[in-house]
This record gives structure tokens, C-alpha cells and sequence, in this order.
């Protein structure tokens, strides 16, 4: 024993000292901030497939936020996962993952969520001379072919708000921008800012047809977190404190 207690107790009390610190025992790797992202990412979420650039508005954030919680920027430390192994339920190789993962009460039920961050708005992207250029109501939507990427909200809003009842999906985000190209498709819908970049550079052929009322199942961009992983209340105050300072809104 030591003065004061045992040897348990003094542990138990170091740890509880370190905790919200950037040593905090409760971190997957402590002294380091273990974010994941996909493989690859995309512009303008993150550039060049880079992570550890910090250009980007999601790695811009994740930089901004270690900063807040005292991390150097090189204790930042990147792993990869694809969308559905995020919003996977068991357990994670880091402390959370930022991959445009949208807040919806069913993914609640395997993961948990940070604070929303972000609530983009929804686009329909087409090739020009779609028959989507002339709709004028979600009824006019249901009419043409929908592709969307598995496991997104964007599949989500077309099946459940547009109500198209033959909807391809695919495995990526590419997979989807090929089908539309290659006319498998007549329009898909991800979300603005995707969009906006992605008729600029990835898909310049292709135009953003309407802008789409928000849904109210999905609450915006949240971290995502092992299922109850003490941390998150700790992440929330760093993220509240980077809105307040308007990063996000700079970032945007």
C-alpha cells in the first residue's frame, strides 16, 4: 500500500487524472488520436487522397478539432475502412470515424454518434437532356432511372422521399458516376458539396438538376464511434468549441 490506499486505488486515480488530456487511457493508442476515413476519400471532403494533408474540409476538421483537445498535429494518426465496416456494429481499431456519416436512429442502433457538425443539402445530378431536367415534383422523379451507392443516405432519400421503387445500387460512389456516364442510369442523388465537385472535375459531363428539400431522418454529418465508447462526450466539447469558433463554418 501507498499512503492514502492501495495500489489500485492510486492507478485509478492517475488514470481518471489523464482522462480528457491527450494521455487519456480510455484513447485507442493514448498520447495519439486514432481517426479513420475511407479508402479512398474524395475531394472536397478530403484532396488527393491524402488524409494527413489537412487539405480538405473532413480532415480540415479532424485537425482543427485535435488541436482543441491538445493534440500536435502529428499525433493525428490515419487508419482506413470502407463505409459499411464504420457503421459496422463491434469493436473499432480507433476512436472515431469521420466519412461523411450521416446521424439517422437506425445506425444508432450499432454505433455510436458525435454531435451533428454538418448538414449539407441534397443534389440530383444528370447528364444534360435527362427527362430529370423536366420534373417538377417527387412524382415527376419517380418516372427515370435512380442509381445510388449501397449503404448511404442518398439511397435512402431516393427510396423513401422520392419513392422510386427501381432503384440500382452500387458498390462505390464511382461505380455509380460510371453507370450514370455510361447511361445505365438517368440521375443519382449525394450531397452537395460531392455534387459540386464532382460536375466540376470528376463527372464535368454531368450537371446538378435540383436541389432537394432536407430529410427528416437524417439529422446530418456526425463522428461515428464504437458503440458506447466513453470518449464521445470528450470529442463533443472539442467539436462545440470549433463551431463556436466558426471553424466549420470557415471550413465551409
Amino acid at each position: 500500500m501507498f499512503a492514502g490506499g492501495t495500489v489500485e486505488e492510486k492507478d485509478t486515480a492517475d488514470n481518471s487524472a489523464l482522462e480528457r488530456t491527450p494521455d487519456d487511457p480510455r484513447l485507442f493508442q493514448p498520447g495519439k488520436l486514432t481517426v479513420a476515413t475511407g479508402e479512398p476519400v474524395y475531394p472536397p471532403w478530403m484532396l488527393d487522397d491524402d488524409p494527413e494533408s489537412g487539405e480538405g474540409f473532413e480532415n480540415g476538421v479532424v485537425y482543427a478539432l485535435a488541436e482543441e483537445l491538445g493534440f500536435d498535429r502529428d499525433d493525428v494518426v490515419w487508419v482506413r475502412q470502407t463505409f459499411d465496416q464504420g457503421i459496422a456494429p463491434g469493436e473499432k481499431p480507433y476512436d472515431f470515424n469521420i466519412q461523411q456519416f450521416s446521424v439517422t436512429e437506425a445506425r444508432r442502433e450499432f454505433v455510436d454518434f458525435s454531435i451533428v457538425y454538418y448538414q449539407p443539402e441534397k443534389a440530383v445530378v444528370a447528364l444534360p437532356g435527362s427527362a430529370i431536367a423536366s420534373a417538377r415534383s417527387f412524382e415527376d422523379l419517380r418516372k427515370v432511372q435512380w442509381g445510388a451507392t449501397i449503404g448511404t443516405t442518398d439511397l435512402d432519400y431516393i427510396e423513401n422521399l422520392i419513392g422510386a421503387d427501381d432503384v440500382k445500387v452500387f458498390n462505390d460512389q464511382v461505380g455509380t458516376f460510371q453507370a450514370l456516364l455510361g447511361k445505365q442510369i438517368d440521375a443519382t442523388v449525394i450531397s452537395l458539396p460531392t455534387a459540386l465537385f464532382a460536375t466540376a472535375v470528376q463527372i464535368p459531363d454531368a450537371t446538378i438538376a435540383a436541389i432537394l428539400p432536407f430529410d427528416e431522418h437524417d439529422q446530418g454529418h456526425g463522428l461515428v464511434f464504437e458503440k458506447d465508447d466513453p470518449i464521445v462526450d470528450w470529442i463533443n466539447e472539442g467539436l462545440e468549441a470549433i463551431i463556436a469558433q466558426g471553424v466549420i463554418k470557415e471550413l465551409t
